[in-house]
């Protein structure tokens, strides 16, 4: 009888954890999947790796960031409108820099559903995964990319670099998202699994669809 009461308690303990571990997951990635719908990433893509080609990158870095061109924005779906309809006007900027530094290379800048990987910036690491981000691609876009947070504006020009501005990131993010930008190894293998039900979720949306367009 003890054993049978040993079992049944090892048994709730066990699901107990489960349990814990999977609210502890779906918590943890709904404040994973709101942080990737609150910025807009700026994504600039140099034409090849060569040193030349690398430094014209941050030369379009440094006046897409110093324009302030989304600094009226107070939403992402207002950053994303603004970014929209100053496309041509993005292009121009990083054109005029090119062109000033002997370069006719051609510019395209899209908004577009981005895939990245972990990236670290400063004291902040933003999580793998897919985000909003306004692309500037330079020439055939072939070499190492640069990328920063655009809205919020976290990053800011100081002489030949750029920081991240700590007081934006208190302002626009809660105590949870912070949490995740400043201590992301807490959150690796939750954001991993939870990644991995999102996929399988979609997955089955989409066979189900189609099973229903079939019938």
């Amino acid at each position: 009888m003890r054993k049978k009461h040993e079992l049944i308690f090892a048994a709730g303990l066990i699901l107990a954890i489960l349990i814990s571990n999977t609210v502890g997951i779906i918590r943890d990635g709904r404040r994973l999947d709101r942080l990737r719908g609150s910025v807009l990433r700026l994504h600039i893509l140099a034409e090849s790796d060569s040193d030349r080609d690398q430094q014209l990158k941050l030369y379009v870095r440094d006046a897409l960031l110093e324009s302030g061109i989304l600094g009226e924005a107070d939403s992402l779906a207002e950053a994303e409108s603004i970014a929209a309809e100053r496309l041509p006007d993005i292009e121009r900027i990083a054109e005029t820099v090119l062109r000033a530094n002997g370069c006719e290379l051609p510019v395209e800048a899209e908004l577009a559903d981005t895939e990245f990987d972990v990236c670290t910036y400063g004291d902040i690491t933003m999580p793998a995964g897919t985000y909003r981000a306004l692309r500037v691609k330079i020439g055939s876009a072939q070499g190492h990319n640069w990328w920063c947070v655009m809205y919020p504006s976290l990053c800011v020009p100081a002489a030949c670099e750029v920081t991240d501005d700590k007081q934006e990131e208190l302002e626009k993010f809660g105590d949870e998202e912070l949490d995740i930008l400043y201590e992301p190894e807490k959150y690796e293998i939750r954001f991993a699994i939870w990644d991995k039900i999102t996929e399988i979720r979609k997955k089955l949306v989409v066979q189900s669809d189609e099973n229903s367009e079939r019938a």
